[in-house]
């Protein structure tokens, strides 16, 4: 892995994450037997799939000395656990739903004894209201999680003032952030970049899509769990929320002046 990170993205990592990358392919592909984890199982699609994939992420610039991060929906690990093994310095959190996946990911930490990174069994909607988690992470990442109207509500919550969200997408990226400008703009976010990663043998082309957190989140917002995927925030949203607010004003001024009867 070290000479894939040197190679395609000029990274220098630590000596010591050969040998984590190693073990934590086997544990993967281990435990993928019995739960879940990966439709990726050969040994060098998880080396550039999966681990390099994540490894993205340290390519892009300014990224902060001492990191606090969220890895929301991270499944197997990923990219929180590669980008943890890249840069011990960072405090890292790793955020799924599945209690299988959270003990995949425990064994995986203590295998390797890494510092200061953490498994937490939770949803997104539960952790943006969660006083623990708001607003407190530097970075929050996510891959194939969910489309960016949906993601937006799941991630920005959860970032500090003047943070980072760094979604991983795929070619359908600049209609996903069309789709969200009502989204990020109600959730205190802003497109910074959009920057593309490609991988070796892989044909497509991925995206990180960088959003600086730019204003605090209205304390209504992540909803409850489910809304943001069922109902996700989009100008059509928007428009509902307007009529149903002309509605009731028209209602109002009815039972006041009777101006609208």
């Amino acid at each position: 892995m070290n000479e894939l990170a040197r190679t395609h993205f000029n990274l220098e990592i630590p000596v010591e994450a050969a040998a984590h990358f190693e073990t934590y392919a086997a544990l993967m592909t281990e435990w993928n037997e019995r739960i879940n984890l990966t439709n990726i199982t050969k040994r060098e699609d998880i080396r550039i799939k999966h681990f390099l994939d994540a490894l993205s992420v340290l390519t892009l610039p300014n990224l902060p000395a001492k990191a606090m991060v969220l890895d929301v929906g991270t499944g197997a690990g990923v990219p929180g656990l590669p980008v943890k093994i890249a840069r011990p310095d960072w405090s890292v959190t790793l955020m799924d739903a599945t209690r299988k996946k959270i003990d995949f990911l425990n064994l995986v930490i203590g295998t390797l004894m890494l510092p200061e990174v953490q498994a937490v069994q939770m949803r997104a909607e539960e952790a943006g209201q969660n006083v623990h988690h708001r607003e407190t992470y530097d970075l929050v990442l996510a891959r194939s999680v969910a489309r960016m109207p949906t993601l937006a509500e799941y991630l920005l919550p959860l970032c500090k003032m003047g943070g980072l969200c760094i979604a991983m997408k795929g070619e359908t990226v600049n209609t996903e952030l069309n789709d969200a400008k009502f989204a990020l703009q109600t959730l205190g976010g802003e497109l910074e970049s959009v920057r593309e990663v490609h991988l070796p043998n892989v044909e497509h082309t991925h995206y990180l899509a960088c959003i600086r957190k730019v204003r605090r989140t209205p304390r209504k917002y992540p909803r409850r769990t489910g809304l943001p995927s069922k109902t996700p925030l989009t100008s059509h949203l928007k428009s509902i929320s307007n009529a149903n607010s002309n509605q009731a004003e028209g209602g109002k001024q009815d039972a006041v002046g009777g101006e609208n009867i």
